[in-house]
């Protein structure tokens, strides 16, 4: 390819990421471009999950199933080699020790490869890699493309995925706000903090404690994916609880690193890596905490937080709210009780 066909490849890719309507096609348009232009068998991408700080495939064509569940090279292995080369390029796939599943690779009949980062500002947000059937040599303009392929990738991903984002949190507050607002059952509105919370953010599970303040306690009052094991692991005087009774947001990339969990070995048994607990005010109030679980290691990032933070602070006035509503039904049926007992006088 030379530098001007390359000039005009990369110029067709950046105008066509422009055209995709969702996530997937994109990912798919991406890979096309990469067999079509560097005129190979296969293409594969990873990329970063966000939330679950994890890299995960997320497309591939030319390689068949059976491929693409046993013969990968795990991300943490090549990422080294990536981060510290620029790329990696392999000649021959089934001796490569930097490679894993050789006889896989020799099943699929791939012999060459090129793999390079897919990088946003710097940070590594994926892996893009292109694969032959037959011995290859890629020469300077090819790996100048790929990378450059790579870099138009990393910014058409990002901006799909800031656009999703919005889109998904904008509908998810709506929902939700609508939801609780609309309804004077606090145990709905419980429910809808907890599980519908969860599911929308891929976490194990969820609780919520509403402060009561006759007893100046904690208690919990909604669950969801949690076991009535870890549940009832005892009282909790965390310091976690109490900061975030102060009305701070506290983050815990890893329980069993950080001392103020109180439970390290029943969040261990629970299969909880990470957590976040958020205040739910009511007119400037704390009337208590939702705390948020994640199976996986997670730094839950700043929109997340902002948009959980909403979220509690909504529930909060929606509880109080129908609290206040269910305290007036009471109010009138006893005032409507004294009404009638006072006829039966005359």
């Amino acid at each position: 390819m030379s530098s001007k066909n390359f000039f005009q490849a990369i110029c067709k890719v950046s105008r066509a990421f422009g055209t995709v309507r969702n996530h997937d096609e994109l990912l798919h348009l991406i890979l096309d471009h990469a067999i079509d232009m560097m005129a190979v068998k296969a293409a594969s991408l990873y990329l970063k999950d966000e939330e679950l700080d994890l890299v995960v495939p997320v497309a591939a064509k030319g390689l068949s199933d059976h491929y693409q569940k046993n013969g990968r090279t795990r991300p943490s292995k090549l990422i080294p080699v990536l981060e510290k080369e620029g790329y990696l390029y392999s000649k021959d796939v089934v001796t490569d020790p930097r490679l894993e599943n050789h006889d896989v690779k020799k099943q699929e009949n791939i012999v060459s490869t090129l793999i390079v980062p897919v990088k946003l500002e710097g940070d590594f947000i994926g892996i893009l890699g292109v694969f032959t059937d037959t011995p290859r040599v890629f020469d300077e303009d090819e790996i100048e493309f790929i990378l450059a392929l790579a870099d138009e990738a990393a910014m058409a991903v990002n901006d799909m995925r800031l656009h999703e984002r919005i889109e998904m949190n904008t509908r998810l507050f709506l929902d939700l706000t609508t939801s609780m607002n609309s309804s004077l059952d606090v145990n709905k509105i419980l429910h809808i903090l907890t599980s519908e919370v969860c599911e929308a953010y891929r976490l194990k599970g969820g609780l919520i404690r509403l402060l009561n303040k006759d007893k100046n306690t904690l208690e919990i009052v909604a669950s969801y994916g949690l076991s009535e094991y870890f549940l009832n692991k005892g009282p909790v005087s965390a310091k976690i609880l109490n900061q975030c009774i102060q009305g701070e947001t506290i983050i815990v990339p890893d329980v069993r690193s950080d001392s103020r969990v109180q439970y390290p070995d029943f969040m261990a048994q629970e299969g909880i890596s990470s957590m976040i607990t958020v205040p739910i005010n009511s007119r400037k109030e704390v009337i208590g905490v939702m705390n948020l679980f994640s199976a996986s290691q997670r730094k839950f990032p700043e929109q997340m937080v902002m948009m959980l933070k909403a979220l509690a602070n909504q529930g909060g006035l929606a509880i109080q709210n129908a609290s206040m509503v269910l305290m007036l039904q009471e109010e009138n049926k006893c005032r409507e009780e004294d009404i009638y007992n006072c006829r039966l006088w005359f």
